[in-house]
């Protein structure tokens, strides 16, 4: 799930950060986007990354929705030549668990992620989206927090080691109740997925680097970690990810690689273009992961529709396979 308003669409059938929401102009969306970063799995407390043993470092992906086909939705990120995917899902069966391995194993692909949203209504926007995203709204927090723990059963048997998800608009004074609430929450979350053998990962976008880095350190847990867009700091207004990176860099297990404008119109996010054509600093932020010896994956994504997204996401391929060496 991670960049994320209503009035961007597509990715080459992939999976974005509003994620499998359960609404349907979202699961439409998801049907045409597909491309996003593999993440590493690394203990919240860690100082870096841990290696990840027999893999090769800052290792290319896709993130995928895999609707009833896993199958057809794994050949895309091999047709495309990428190592790994995240995915998302709304078939929890083990018919599910049985259709993905199968796929996986096929594809030689490795899954890095779970990504889980909803269920209920996700609007991306700076009016709607503190109402309807994530765990902070009171109305579907219970509804989505079941959600995340089926996620987590499911990423159990299929040994994905990491759910990910928009935790939402996280306040940013820790005295507001919503932000006590969302703590509680999301500790609740992130236990279960402990106790399944899993990371949680929180996605970034709707919340500065440090309000973040905060509600890490008060649910108190050890398997926390961060899936960073760099495109969405920028296109919420949060922070530069160069700068970003010095806070969250420690908590970092997972990249979604995707270029963005900074939002001029107060109601609305920041543009998602092609990569190098935005404010993301590639050169800079891949010289920074090796400097922090992160050996995880790096997901594409690319939230157009047809042609246009397939062209960019191999390009994006190329660009980021020079910047990585």
């Amino acid at each position: 799930m991670g960049s994320e308003s209503e009035h961007r669409r597509g990715e080459v059938s992939v999976v974005p950060r509003r994620y499998v929401s359960g609404q349907c102009s979202r699961r439409d969306f998801l049907l045409t986007s597909s491309t996003v970063l593999g993440a590493s799995l690394v203990p919240a407390a860690a100082s870096s990354p841990l290696p990840d043993e027999g893999k090769k470092p800052l290792r290319l992906g896709l993130i995928v929705y895999t609707g009833k086909d896993p199958e057809a939705a794994l050949a895309k990120v091999h047709d495309l030549g990428l190592p790994t995917c995240q995915v998302g899902v709304d078939d929890f069966s083990d018919a599910a668990v049985r259709a993905l391995l199968s796929a996986a194993q096929r594809f030689g692909l490795e899954i890095t992620s779970l990504v889980v949203g909803g269920p209920g209504r996700e609007i991306y926007d700076f009016y709607h989206g503190p109402l309807t995203i994530g765990l902070v709204p009171r109305a579907t927090r219970a509804a989505r927090l079941a959600r995340i723990k089926q996620a987590s059963d499911f990423a159990k048997k299929c040994g994905i080691p990491a759910v990910q998800t928009h935790c939402g608009f996280l306040p940013e004074d820790p005295n507001e109740p919503l932000y006590k609430e969302a703590v509680v929450a999301i500790r609740e979350a992130a236990s279960y997925c402990k106790k399944n053998g899993q990371n949680f990962r929180y996605e970034t976008g709707q919340e500065t680097p440090i309000t973040l880095l905060r509600a890490i350190q008060d649910v108190g847990l050890d398997n926390q970690g961060v899936n960073f867009d760099l495109a969405n700091l920028i296109m919420y207004g949060k922070a530069n990810p160069v700068d970003a990176i010095e806070i969250l860099g420690p908590y970092v297990q997972g990249i979604h690689a995707k270029d963005g404008l900074w939002p001029t119109d107060p109601k609305n996010l920041g543009r998602e273009v092609p990569i190098g054509q935005g404010k993301v600093d590639f050169p800079r932020i891949i010289a920074r992961l090796k400097e922090m010896h992160y050996t995880g994956a790096v997901t594409i994504e690319r939230e157009v529709s047809g042609p246009e997204q397939t062209a960019d996401v191999r390009a994006a391929k190329a660009y980021l396979e020079k910047l990585i060496g």
